[in-house]
Order: C-alpha cells, then sequence, then structure tokens
C-alpha cells in the first residue's frame, strides 16, 4: 500500500491526475448548478431553474473531476440513470429548508440508491440551505429521509470495513461557503 500511495503522490507532483465522473443530482431548487459554479469558478451565482444538463471539470487534490449537474425537475430526472454507470460518485442535493418536499426527495434518493445500474459509487448528500431560518438539523433530515441504516461515517473508513457503499450526510450552505468541501473531501477519498 505505501508504494502505491508513493507512487501515486509521485504523479500527482508531476501533474497527472486520476479522472473522476461526478452527478450532481436533487430535486429543483435544491442548488445544484450554484454548487456546480461555486466548485468551478469560486463565485456564487444564482441561477434559473437549468433546463438542460451542464458539465464542468475541476481538480481536487489528485483528482480531475467532471462534474455533471442534469437538472432536477420531474421530467429530467428519468435521465439520471442514463448515467449511472459511468460515474465515479454522486452528490444528491435537499434543500434543508423546504420542508414541503422532505418526502419527494426521500423517493428519489430511495430510487438512487435501489438502482441496479449503479455502480458501488460513493454518495454524498448535502442538505443545502442550512443558512435558512427554515431549516432542518441534519439528524431530523437523515431520519425522515431514513438513512440511518445507510450512513456509513464522515472519517474516512476503508471499503473492505464497510457493509454497502459509502454513503454519508453533509450539512451544507453554498452561501456561506460550508460544508460542500467537507462533502468532496469525503468523496475524493473513496474515489482514489
Amino acid at each position: 500500500m505505501f508504494l502505491f500511495n508513493w507512487i501515486r503522490s509521485l504523479l500527482a507532483y508531476f501533474g497527472f491526475k486520476k479522472d473522476a465522473k461526478l452527478l450532481i443530482i436533487g430535486l429543483d431548487n435544491a442548488g445544484k448548478s450554484t454548487l456546480l459554479t461555486m466548485m468551478s469558478t469560486g463565485r456564487i451565482v444564482q441561477h434559473a431553474p437549468t433546463p438542460k444538463g451542464s458539465c464542468q471539470e475541476m481538480d481536487m487534490g489528485t483528482i480531475r473531476f467532471t462534474a455533471y449537474d442534469l437538472g432536477g425537475h420531474p421530467q429530467v430526472r428519468r435521465v439520471w440513470r442514463d448515467y449511472y454507470p459511468a460515474v465515479d460518485g454522486i452528490i444528491f442535493m435537499v434543500d434543508c429548508a423546504d420542508h414541503m418536499r422532505f418526502d419527494e426527495a426521500k423517493e428519489e434518493l430511495d430510487r438512487t440508491i435501489r438502482d441496479d445500474t449503479l455502480p458501488d459509487a460513493p454518495i454524498a448528500v448535502l442538505f443545502n440551505k442550512t443558512d435558512r431560518k427554515e431549516a432542518v438539523g441534519e439528524e431530523y433530515l437523515s431520519d425522515k429521509l431514513m438513512l440511518g441504516v445507510h450512513r456509513t461515517g464522515k472519517k474516512h473508513t476503508p471499503r473492505a470495513e464497510l457493509s454497502g457503499r459509502p454513503l454519508e450526510t453533509f450539512p451544507s450552505s453554498i452561501v456561506k461557503q460550508t460544508g460542500y468541501g467537507d462533502a468532496m473531501r469525503w468523496l475524493a477519498y473513496y474515489i482514489e
């Protein structure tokens, strides 16, 4: 293992990076496009609903991510699964201030977790918009989405010690620029 890590560090030093595909999905208005713009440009831009998918490339450590934001309208959600076989990781975004849509978010997240075309890709669930006064806490929303049995922890537990796919929740606020960095580092660990 030491030799493998040393070689990977050496390749990263010389500019070689592992390529990984990342899918950013969730209900409409959860903040997917804003997150993608923030991660690729460092700017906060409020977007209109995503009419068609977009793609950005970004580097994080030894990984070059190609991130796809496919939108979250009901018509677009049917396309998500077409991307599943080729992805290395998923960010599933939930608006933690939109109480009326928690059941809908749970349904879509469950469908994603159970999909048989999705490889053993790690899933980071971002509870976005924690900066809003009506936002609920991580544990409450995790219970509401029934993620307790799926969560594997924020620590970097080796895959061999996990009973299933890596999945964890991360409270975030793109506006305050918190939480999504932890999620990306967690994903990068399981993708490397």
